[in-house]
């Protein structure tokens, strides 16, 4: 076994399991997994410190998701000629009778590339292979490998994951092009109505009180705006039939700490963004930035007395033209086909999935999981399937959303 922490500081705390060693072509490569929490995160920053990544792979996501969630953890580590090449993050949950690891966050995960030294030498699919065979090693009990949402490149390097097996994702992701600033955007993008609507929508919002968009600059304002996002999506999700995956206590406390640590960077890296109409807060945006890129992970509305001004299509006007002003190239809308996103969008992004079965269990697991991202492609592609699904989820939240006014 080769103790990988001798050549990482961040390992001193805690030595490596399922490890392994082999030469290449390359020179010699080593894996190491480590699911001790205090050593694996410092491993793991130990590695992305060197690296580039996207927001949902950085160390301050996998650090308050493990803080707050108390996510069964697994990071393993990638070393080719004694540097550190890469490093993946992952969470094991149960699923009925299995086990899978996927990434932190699971579904607020979105547009995943783990952290890759760009200077490394070339990683190869039998590396891969070897990380694979490293976690499988260190936890037998895990089933199923399913990473999703992964990004094919990031920053101009590869995805190493693209050489697994792999499927496109159901869902893409749309962006807008920022090149030129907003008046050109507006140009490209039917301008004149988005000026017109905005214009009347500052009507309506005057006839409520004064109106203001925010970023939230404090813990109180991070606060604030967090907690009426919380029930802005509460209340839509119920109303559509939808699983709210922002209603764990354990998810809140993560999007709070998040939030709330950022505030100290120079230049942080996750912010929230709001629209405040007679002192009460009308829409909501949490958003991540890499790099001049601005990511918007999450968005919700009040459906109050407002609700008919789209607050929601303002305060993206509003955002977007901020990117412009701040030098951004690119505002992104992440996953989600939605009509307001395709308004403004110019660049579309498709993600994959990957599922790597490690047990005689996951093989049968992966094959369920394979046929259900077909399925949901399918019926996401096709405009008939996808309203009546939405159509029949609205149909069967109706008990639940009348029994919730009724207590």
């Amino acid at each position: 076994m080769v103790d990988v922490s001798a050549s990482f500081r961040a390992g001193q705390k805690g030595r490596a399991t399922g490890a392994s060693s082999y030469a290449s072509s390359s020179g010699q490569v080593e894996t190491a997994v480590f699911t001790e929490p205090q050593a694996a995160l410092a491993a793991y920053g130990e590695v992305a410190r060197q690296a580039l990544f996207t927001p949902p792979q950085s160390p301050a996501w996998i650090a308050a998701w493990v803080e707050e969630t108390g996510a069964d953890l697994v990071i393993a580590t990638l070393a080719i000629g004694g540097q550190p090449a890469l490093a993946l993050a992952l969470e094991v949950v149960k699923k009925g009778p299995f086990r899978l690891a996927r990434f932190m966050g699971g579904h607020h995960a979105n547009g995943n590339f783990m952290p890759l030294v760009a200077d490394a030498p070339r990683i190869r699919r039998a590396d891969i292979d070897a990380l694979i065979a490293a976690i499988r090693k260190a936890r037998p009990d895990i089933d199923l490998l399913s990473l999703e949402r992964i990004v094919e490149e990031h920053e101009g390097l590869g995805n190493p994951l693209t050489a697994l097996p792999k499927l496109p994702s159901p869902n893409v992701s749309l962006a807008v092009d920022l090149d030129g600033g907003f008046e050109a955007l507006l140009k490209r993008s039917s301008g004149k109505r988005k000026k017109k609507k905005h214009r009347s929508q500052i009507r309506k919002f005057e006839l409520v009180g004064p109106w203001r968009t925010l970023q939230a600059g404090t813990p109180d304002e991070v606060a604030r705006v967090l907690s009426a996002f919380f029930e802005m999506k509460r209340i839509r999700l119920t109303k559509i039939g939808v699983e709210n995956v922002f209603g764990a206590a354990e998810v809140q406390a993560f999007f709070r700490r998040l939030f709330r640590e950022a505030l100290g960077a120079e230049k942080p890296a996750f912010v929230l963004g709001a629209l405040e109409v007679g002192g009460t807060i009308r829409a909501v945006t949490g958003s991540s930035v890499v790099g001049k890129r601005l990511i918007c992970e999450f968005g919700a509305i009040s459906e109050d007395e407002l609700f008919y001004a789209s607050p929601g299509d303002f305060l993206f006007f509003e955002e977007i033209k901020k990117a412009c002003d701040a030098g951004m190239d690119v505002y992104d809308f992440s996953v989600g086909d939605e009509h307001y996103k395709r308004l403004w969008c110019d660049i579309e992004a498709k993600h994959f999935d990957v599922t790597v079965p490690l047990t005689v269990k996951g093989r049968a697991l992966a094959g369920v999981s394979r046929g259900k991202t077909r399925l949901k492609r399918f019926v996401k592609r096709n405009a008939f399937m996808w309203t009546l699904t939405k159509r029949l989820r609205r149909r069967s939240a109706v008990p639940a959303v009348e029994a919730s006014e009724e207590d």
